[in-house]
């Protein structure tokens, strides 16, 4: 069985990073590329690759072997391979010093990168632990976004496998989870990313003012209009056009949005030229669309058009364990912005943070930041710079979790109090935790919890 995995090639050369992109992604591998050493050194910032394939004579800026070197120390687990066209004795012995894996000599076959591909992926699958589908666990930062969540990581992994296509994204979320940050990412990590980037909030605007946004219109179309307008759709053409909750877009407008996504084609209000427009459309809700379809609110035939790729971006309460890692992102942020030095936020912060309900989500949590830092006397936020979330009527949880514990414990310590509560009935406990059976379990498995004797975990 092949070892597929995630794979950066950089050469300056695009014929080559193409032509190489789509030998690996047919061979199942996920593949990003970079025109340069540096902006390789970026893309290994914000995501974990498993191997890196690396052209040593790149002609503007830093060279293969210090790209190389750049790589090593931001992923020490990479690996590299060296591609050159002047192969001597020296080359290869000086790339192998600096880590490199193996080295290829241009021009050589495609097949011989798989079967190299192949070998390094195979060695690094073997020496995971058992289950693991990659660096479980560890932090991975991707345009903008951290997480070591599993399900937030099939976000990102979902993202890299679509970036290029021009196929619709419908993501589906609550309000503050970061659906505006996934459609950038998704404009970012593809071949559009050189395209513009438009975002309207279909929510914003009465359906008449958003029809005429969306087409534009013709000098004349109504009073008022005394020259043409260019809509957004014509605008994001070669681009990406996020349509932000889509889900309050009236009748018409869901007529004539399923015409344009059918046709690839507009009218302008007033006019009679039909435009083509080349636009990669991304929709984002905070409502499940599939009710709004049942309840006769959304067309049918325009939700099957927006949701040919689905994601579904999870709430706070379903990836507690990216609270540290948030709050450092956020934490940093706003220290810049205020001009304050805050090194970070205690264990015992992260731990009472963790005993929230966060209804508002990261969006909550970014707000809560930014206010605990203005009270904040120290050098590091502390759980009391908090207190402001757990006051009545805050949406905090009343079970306040003591300050010496762990995230990890504190997580444990809720499971335990809400599934003894439940009487170990796994739908009522998901239902408060807030969170399906699945996870439950999951996490019941992690934090190795055991019902008590003669009790019985039961489904409903």
């Amino acid at each position: 069985m092949t070892a597929s995995g995630r794979v950066l090639i950089v050469d300056d050369e695009k014929v080559v990073r193409d032509s190489l992109a789509g030998w690996l992604r047919e061979d199942g591998h996920v593949c990003e590329t970079a025109p340069s050493g540096e902006q390789a050194v970026e893309a290994v910032k914000r995501t974990e690759f498993d191997l890196c394939v690396v052209d040593l004579k790149m002609p503007r800026g830093i060279d293969g072997i210090e790209t190389l070197r750049r790589i090593r120390d931001i992923r020490p687990g990479c690996a590299v391979v060296i591609v050159t066209a002047y192969a001597t004795v020296g080359t290869a012995v000086d790339a192998m010093k600096q880590g490199a894996e193996d080295y290829l000599v241009k021009p050589f076959e495609p097949q011989e990168l798989s079967a190299i591909a192949e070998r390094i992926l195979a060695v690094r699958r073997a020496r995971r632990p058992e289950g693991g589908g990659g660096a479980s666990g560890e932090a991975e930062h991707f345009h903008g976004m951290v997480s070591r969540n599993p399900a937030m990581r099939q976000v990102f992994d979902l993202i890299r496998n679509v970036a290029d296509l021009r196929s619709t994204v419908l993501i589906e979320g609550e309000s503050g989870t970061g659906k505006e940050l996934v459609a950038r990412a998704i404009h970012e990590a593809g071949r559009r990313r050189t395209g513009p980037y438009i975002q309207l909030s279909c929510a914003a605007l009465p359906e008449t003012l958003l029809e005429s946004e969306l087409f534009g219109y013709e000098r004349g179309a109504f009073t008022g209009a005394v020259a043409r307008k260019r809509g957004t759709f014509e605008l994001a053409s070669g681009g990406t056009l996020l349509l932000d909750e889509i889900g309050d877009v009236g009748p018409k407008v869901q007529t004539d949005l399923l015409r344009v996504l059918q046709e690839r084609r507009i009218v302008r209000l007033g006019g009679s030229e039909e435009i083509a427009v080349d636009v990669r459309f991304v929709a984002a809700t905070n409502r499940t669309l599939q009710a709004a379809v049942r309840e006769g609110r959304f067309r049918e035939d325009l939700f099957y058009r927006l949701n040919v790729i689905h994601m579904a971006v999870p709430p706070l309460r379903e990836r507690l364990d990216d609270l540290d890692l948030l709050v450092a992102d956020l934490l940093e942020r706003a220290s810049g912005e205020a001009g304050r030095t805050v090194k970070g936020a205690s264990s015992a912060s992260i731990a009472r943070l963790a005993t929230h309900a966060w209804p508002g989500n990261v969006r909550e949590l970014e707000n809560a930041v930014e206010r605990a830092l203005v009270g904040c006397r120290g050098d590091v936020l502390e759980a009391e710079d908090f207190d402001f979330l757990f006051r009545a009527g805050a949406g905090g949880a009343s079970w306040v979790a003591p300050s010496h514990l762990s995230l990890k414990e504190v997580e444990a310590q809720v499971l335990e109090s809400v599934l003894r509560r439940s009487a170990w009935n796994i739908t009522e406990a998901a239902a408060i935790l807030g969170i399906d059976r699945s996870t439950l379990y999951d996490k019941i498995r992690r934090h190795g919890l055991e019902r008590p004797e003669g009790g019985n975990d039961r489904e409903t």
